[in-house]
């Protein structure tokens, strides 16, 4: 699917997905706990060896918002970066076989309320994340909210101390950042300049600002501690130098094994939303195969581990900013992936003027827009079987991630919370399964009303105990008609409940009842008039 005869298109597009995607791997790394470096490798690979791998015409890989929680909680459970990307390289080998094994249709499986909670527990998380960095506190690169804010067993007054490490200029940084990111997204802007992505936008901005602080002897510009730190190379050797290798122990690490699966089933989960999110926007309608999309992002898992890089999947903004670009082939991605990597070698003292807030800036709207006020409202008005999978996914992941109400899962969250999720689907399903379209009110039933019972097109053993408690509930002298006519399948434990109504409970209480619509496969007459024992 490469093809050079799109250059023309996808040149520029692989530019403007190099922008959007610059900004993103860093914030990400940021926001993961993990060495910024690792997010440019995640990004390099995304780009080059995923695109080139890929089945897909338009998305582009790279480090993932989606995967900054579970990361985050890795890292700080293992306690080591090395090891923790055998996990990344033990997921790719995972993902390589989940897509040989032809499993890339698994995302189906899983309830559309549980990914919408998901996503949006982590737009929380990375808000939370972000907080102390949008201040200034870079205490450490972990961002976690509970810098800023103590409690627990801190003293009452031990509260006013985020106020002391609230810095002036990089909290303006950060609000002017969000303000023109914002701006950007207005119509007026957003024709005259449609290829500039407003993150990259925020970022120069940011960096000038800075700059000029620190020119004028500013007490409001960024420091050192506040900046990017990207390694600089005197030489190719010491260039290489700067990429990590794993530590090979992890291998045969119970922990590190775990979260490789983790990592692996909310990765190929993500890729694959995102592809057929791309897929349903492909101008050309071009169908991906999942199969050959999860060895390619295996691929590029197993490569990242190798060298040093973050967990990668299918990207929705890059992908999306590629397909507005205008991009034909994937030709465009691993364009992306190249200046990537030209940008690396080449500017790295430029990259280490970017301030950390101005990340945060970026993370922080990109929570927002993952976890907004409305998108609670449009789920509760869908109706509680989609709400409730929904509520107790984000609920759960939030408990253990955020407030960490179970300190020995930490960090395991976002699986945890999935799980819960599904489960609370399930048991939405069970219920509404066990749910007959009709239901009995002794009450509101007056002497001499017929009752007519209408049979769903499936009736399983699930529904008998409905069923048996709609029966009765029939008062006595009633007229009753049960009607299969819809039904292509009935359970035999309903058919021998039926058989039993009609043949002793109906006539011990005067009930005429009648049986319509019931195949002859089902050996149980039709036009039934029971008539009363008395």
């Amino acid at each position: 699917m490469i093809n050079t005869k799109h250059i023309k298109a996808d040149l520029p597009a692989g530019l403007v997905v190099f922008l959007v995607a610059l900004p993103l791997c860093l914030g990400i790394a940021l926001a993961s706990g993990a060495p910024l470096f690792s997010g440019l490798i995640s990004g390099i690979v995304g780009g080059i060896v995923i695109g080139a791998l890929s089945n897909s015409a338009l998305s582009v890989s790279g480090p993932a918002a989606g995967l900054a929680a579970l990361v985050f909680g890795a890292i700080t459970a293992i306690g080591n970066y090395p090891m923790f990307l055998c996990a990344v390289l033990i997921a790719g080998i995972l993902q390589i076989g989940l897509g040989m094994a032809k499993l890339g249709g698994i995302a189906n499986y899983i309830p559309s309320s549980v990914i919408k909670g998901m996503l949006t527990s982590i737009g929380i998380l990375i808000i939370a994340k972000q907080i102390p960095h949008a201040f200034g506190y870079d205490k450490d690169e972990k961002g976690n909210i509970t810098e800023l804010m103590p409690y627990g067993d801190e003293d009452l007054h031990e509260l006013l101390q985020p106020l002391q490490h609230i810095e002036v200029g990089i909290t303006i940084i950060c609000i002017i950042s969000i303000i023109i990111m914002l701006l950007w997204e207005r119509p007026f802007i957003k024709r005259r300049m449609p290829f500039v992505p407003g993150a990259l936008v925020a970022v120069v901005v940011a960096v000038i600002i800075n700059q000029v602080w620190d020119a004028s002897g500013s007490m409001l510009a960024a420091k050192n501690e506040h900046l990017v730190k990207i390694p600089i190379a005197k030489s190719t050797s010491e260039f290489f130098g700067f990429f990590t290798l794993p530590d090979f122990k992890g291998l045969i690490n119970g922990q590190v094994i775990m979260y490789a699966v983790f990592i692996a089933i909310i990765a190929s989960l993500e890729t694959l939303l995102s592809i057929e999110a791309v897929d349903n926007i492909d101008p050309e309608r071009r169908v991906t195969n999942n199969n050959r999309e999860l060895i390619a992002q295996g691929t590029g898992n197993a490569i990242a581990g190798l060298i040093g890089g973050l967990p990668i999947t299918s990207v929705i903004v890059r992908s999306s900013a590629n397909v507005n670009a205008g991009a034909k082939s994937k030709l465009s991605a691993i364009i992306h992936g190249l200046l990537l990597l030209v940008c690396v070698i080449a500017i790295p003292t430029l990259l280490n003027k970017i301030p950390l807030s101005a990340l945060a800036a970026i993370l922080l709207l990109t929570g927002y827009k993952l976890a907004k006020p409305s998108f609670f409202r449009q789920m509760f008005a869908q109706g509680k079987y989609q709400f409730i999978p929904f509520i107790v996914t984000v609920v759960v992941i939030l408990a253990i991630d955020l407030f960490g109400v179970w300190p020995a899962v930490g960090g395991k969250g976002l699986v945890i919370g999935v799980g819960a999720g599904i489960f609370a689907a399930f048991g939405a399903i069970l219920h509404g399964n066990l749910k007959n379209s009709y239901y009995f009110h002794e009450h509101k039933h007056k002497d001499g009303d017929s009752i007519r019972i209408h049979l769903s097109q499936e009736v399983s053993f699930l529904n008998k105990a409905a069923i048996r408690q709609t029966l009765d509930n029939i008062p006595p002298n009633t007229p009753v008609v049960i009607d299969a006519s819809n039904t292509s399948y009935i359970d035999f434990d309903v058919l021998e409940l039926i058989k039993e109504f009609r043949d002793i409970k109906a006539p011990l209480k005067n009930i005429h009842l009648k049986l319509e619509g019931f195949k002859e496969v089902y050996n149980i007459e039709n036009e039934s008039n029971v008539q009363s024992v008395h």
